[in-house]
């Protein structure tokens, strides 16, 4: 890298939870940072989900080099063994740590392209000499372009949500069917919103932290004295065994094993019912408008007035089109790090910490951190990106054995058994897949084979 490329700005892409401790430690190593955020505040996809709360304390969700920055101005961390909603995180936390950052944080800045300057995808010749280009896009439409030493993309997935179908597309009729479904878990704080989910059938598709809280949701509101009526169909892709539920009581994050109780509660409750082994093929819409789903395998289920769809993201990689990326060919992560997620094999215990060997491409210099490093893996933990960004930081900055160090325990998920996409054989449901068996009380309704009804 010339001696010119080294005086321009390590571009970073988001100005969320990774994104801005990114900058962080950037500064914290006098290495310039640039950070381009596509909203108009620092955290915006977070605030997006102001209303959730984080299964993580406030002691996990700081990053020490941004704390560190913080100090001076007088900031006050919030007492460490507290949770914090999306809101708490991103007021109290992301918008000061930008507001620090100053000029060195660009909202309204869309990425729109990343490259190599004067080089597109093909060529060869010179190739790690030339700085990256980074084109990116105003609210107002007018097109912006900045040169970059590396580039860091922090950009997270909560824009790309992972459709109802199945096969990984649209169902069909999903998009016909729009005006009865969200891709995000509601706030039944909300007025408007309490409005449209009381007293109605609701259909949760999803077997994460964020189905969890749905249902937990759902199940409140069904308890509550203008919520009478309303009811819950929690569809599973897979059967139900001793991980459906998270690790429970043995999870070394407390309220991340409290969610998997809630939504078995809720369930246990008569407030939702489990219809397992569904993979959704199709939306129909009855005479009123509500909604009838229809499995792979022909079960059609009662109708609906609502569907919450959580199953997951995907990362957008447009914008990255003109770089040289490993990615797996199934996660769409990078390739060193998709061993160590794959959902198909992550087992007792949780993933490693891991860094900038585990996040190079082939592209030298250029990083996808944070949510969007695990691309469509479900376990991500904010402080995994924070130990992401330290090694890539540093080795930015020269220092190879910081880089390369390990300074981050991650605490296991009390769950056995890799999480895997179809359902296990009837053994190995039978008894939970062996550490962690189900509990006796574990037989919760499945839909009956014939109907499907919820």
């Amino acid at each position: 890298m010339s001696e010119t490329t080294t005086e321009l700005p390590v571009v970073v892409i988001g100005a969320g939870p990774a994104g801005l401790a990114a900058a962080a430690h950037l500064v914290d190593r006098g290495l310039e940072p640039l950070v381009l955020e596509a909203g108009p505040v620092a955290g915006a996809a977070v605030r997006e989900w102001a209303h959730v709360r984080l299964f993580s304390r406030w002691g996990e969700v700081v990053d020490p080099a941004a704390e560190k920055l913080l100090a001076p101005t007088g900031w006050i961390k919030p007492a460490e063994d507290t949770y914090p909603s999306g809101g708490d995180w991103a007021e109290r936390y992301l918008q000061p740590l930008a507001d620090v950052l100053g000029e060195q944080v660009r909202y309204d800045a869309r990425v729109t392209g990343v490259s190599r300057a004067g080089r597109d995808r093909i060529v060869d010749a010179d190739r790690e000499a030339q700085p990256f280009v980074v084109h990116y896009e105003s609210t107002d439409g007018r097109e912006q372009r900045v040169f970059a030493r590396a580039v860091i993309d922090a950009s997270g997935t909560w824009s790309t949500p992972s459709p109802a179908g199945g096969s990984g597309l649209a169902a069909i009729g999903e998009k016909a069917a729009a005006d009865r479904i969200t891709y995000r878990v509601p706030d039944l704080k909300d007025p408007a919103t309490r409005a449209r989910y009381a007293g109605k059938r609701t259909v949760v598709i999803g077997s994460g932290a964020s189905a969890f809280t749905a249902l937990a949701y759902l199940a409140d509101l069904a308890k509550s004295d203008d919520g009478q009526g309303t009811h819950a169909a929690w569809i599973l892709r897979r059967g139900i065994s001793g991980s459906t539920f998270g690790g429970g009581e043995a999870d070394q994050l407390p309220a991340r094993g409290a969610l998997g109780l809630a939504a078995k509660a809720a369930v246990d409750g008569g407030y939702a019912d489990a219809v397992t082994g569904f993979r959704t093929d199709a939306f129909e819409r009855d005479g009123e408008g509500r909604v009838i789903l229809i499995g792979e395998d022909g079960r059609r289920l009662d109708q609906v007035d609502e569907v919450i769809v959580l199953t997951g993201f995907r990362p957008d990689l447009s914008f990255l089109g003109e770089l040289r990326l490993a990615l797996d060919e199934r996660l769409q992560a990078p390739t060193a790090l998709a061993p160590l997620i794959d959902p198909n094999q992550h087992s007792c215990g949780t993933v490693y910490p891991h860094g900038v060997n585990e996040l190079s491409h082939p592209e030298k210099d250029v990083y996808l951190v944070g949510m969007k490093s695990y691309s469509r893996a479900p376990t991500f933990l904010a402080m995994t990106g924070y130990e992401q960004v330290r090694s890539i930081t540093a080795h930015l900055a020269g220092d190879r054995e910081a880089a390369e160090r390990v300074e981050l325990t991650l605490p296991e998920t009390g769950v056995c058994g890799g999480a895997g996409l179809f359902d296990e054989p009837e053994a190995t449901e039978a008894t939970g897949g062996g550490c962690c068996a189900a509990p006796a009380t574990l037989t919760i309704g499945s839909a009956p084979a014939s109907s499907g009804g919820c």
